[in-house]
C-alpha cells in the first residue's frame, strides 16, 4: 500500500519543513509515503468560501485515481489515540487498497464533491493548528503508527 499525504499549498517555515522531511525519510522503511502538495490558488480576492472550495476541490479530484481510498483531516471526523490510528492503518493494509490518501484541505476545508468522494474523516484535535503544523504531525503519527505495529521503541504507553 502506498501512503500519500495531499496538501494545499507549500510549507513556507524551512524548519517545519525540515522536520516533515526527517518523519518522511524515516517512513520509507516502513511503506511507501509521499506528499503530493497542489499550490494555492491564485486570484482568490473575488471568490467566495464556496467558490474557493469549489475550485480547490476541482484540482484536488484531478490528483485522485478511482481506487484511491481517500481520508479527509476535518475538525468533524474521528479522533484517535497513536494506538487506535496503528490499527486504523493495519486494517486499512489487510484491506488490500492501493493508495490510502490523507487530505489537508485549503482554509475553508472542502468542497461538497471532496466530502462525497472520502470514505472517511479523521481529527487531529479539537483545536485548529495551522495547515503547516499538521503537515508534520500527520507525518509524525504515521511514522509513529508504523512504529507501533512493529513493535519499536519509539512510542510510549
Amino acid at each position: 500500500m502506498t501512503i500519500k499525504l495531499l496538501a494545499i499549498g507549500k510549507t513556507d517555515s524551512s524548519q517545519l519543513q525540515e522536520l516533515i522531511e526527517i518523519y518522511q525519510k524515516r517512513l520509507q522503511h516502513y511503506v511507501n509515503f509521499e506528499i503530493e502538495l497542489i499550490p494555492d490558488l491564485k486570484k482568490t480576492k473575488n471568490l467566495s468560501e464556496d467558490q474557493q472550495k469549489e475550485k480547490e476541490g476541482e484540482l484536488i479530484l484531478k490528483k485522485l485515481a478511482p481506487t484511491d481510498i481517500l481520508i479527509l483531516f476535518d475538525e468533524k471526523g474521528k479522533q484517535y489515540t497513536s494506538v487506535e490510528f496503528s490499527q486504523y492503518l493495519q486494517k486499512k493494509m489487510n484491506s488490500g487498497i492501493k493508495q490510502l490518501v490523507f487530505l489537508i484541505g485549503g482554509p475553508y476545508g472542502f468542497s461538497n464533491d471532496i466530502y462525497a468522494k472520502a470514505s472517511g474523516k479523521i481529527s487531529l484535535s479539537k483545536m485548529t493548528f495551522s495547515h503547516q503544523m499538521v503537515r508534520l504531525f500527520i507525518t509524525e503519527q504515521i511514522y509513529r503508527a508504523y512504529t507501533i505495529l512493529k513493535n519499536e521503541p519509539y512510542h510510549h504507553q
